[in-house]
């Protein structure tokens, strides 16, 4: 009896043993594909994805740009990431607004324009500045390095932009003692560097002594404008609602 019963079970267990080699060999192949295939598909659909972001979505920038409220009522999610901005750094959302204004003209791609070799040949671009707000290459990687290397965080993303203005301004008002409301000075700071702020460096640049006046009368103008309008940003999406969006 028992030596039957070992046979029979002998035979139950060869096929399922062929069974479970095939389904090992099954897995072996796919787990060759996706090694071969499947991580540079994934890295081709991620880097699809990045372009489409941020690069051929960004958007054009506002039909009326002296008016704040016409601005937002365009694209409201700016409003959303220029309050989380002030929120957390202090700059007001009129003044983070008016810097984008001057830096770039809205243009999420804005750069200096490059220099001709011989009048002619497009060569260097003079400065690193890019982005919404022109932000320099070490300022921006001193920023990430402060808040966090994300791989989609982006100067031609405007809530990045909006942020690093904020937190650039928060650096300038915590070591140069500028007020949150003080816009000529704190955008002198920020075009000239803190150290050059610090030095009077613009006091020799007439040029752009006046940009920062022009900043910041469109600042105040800008506040203005928002204080008649504000109330419509701070519920505008369909699950927002009084009093848990203000």
């Amino acid at each position: 009896m028992g030596s039957g019963d070992d046979s029979l079970v002998g035979k139950f267990k060869k096929p399922w043993r062929r069974r479970k080699r095939r389904q090992q060999t099954r897995l072996d192949v796919w787990r060759s594909r996706t090694k071969w295939y499947g991580l540079p598909l994934l890295g081709l659909l991620v880097a699809t994805w990045a372009t489409l972001r941020f690069s051929l979505l960004a958007p054009a920038p506002p039909a009326n740009t002296d008016d704040l409220c016409e601005i937002f009522r365009e694209h409201p999610v700016w409003y959303d990431y220029a309050k989380e901005s002030e929120r957390r750094w202090g700059t007001p959302v009129a003044t983070q607004i008016a810097f984008v204004y001057y830096e770039s003209s809205f243009r999420s791609h804005a750069q200096p324009p490059r220099s001709r070799l011989w009048g002619f040949i497009p060569w260097a671009r003079p400065t690193t500045a890019y982005g919404y707000a022109q932000a320099l290459d070490p300022a921006w990687r001193e920023y990430l390095e402060a808040n966090g290397d994300g791989w989609f965080t982006v100067r031609t993303d405007m809530e990045h932009a909006l942020d690093f203005v904020g937190w650039y301004n928060h650096l300038t008002h915590r070591q140069l003692g500028i007020s949150f409301y003080n816009p000529r000075s704190l955008y002198l700071a920020y075009h000239e560097g803190r150290g050059g702020f610090s030095r009077q460096t613009y006091a020799r640049k007439p040029d752009i002594t006046a940009l920062a006046a022009r900043v910041q009368k469109r600042a105040f103008r800008y506040d203005i404008q928002l204080q008649s309008c504000e109330q419509e940003f701070q519920c505008w999406r369909w699950y927002q609602f009084w009093p848990f969006c203000r």
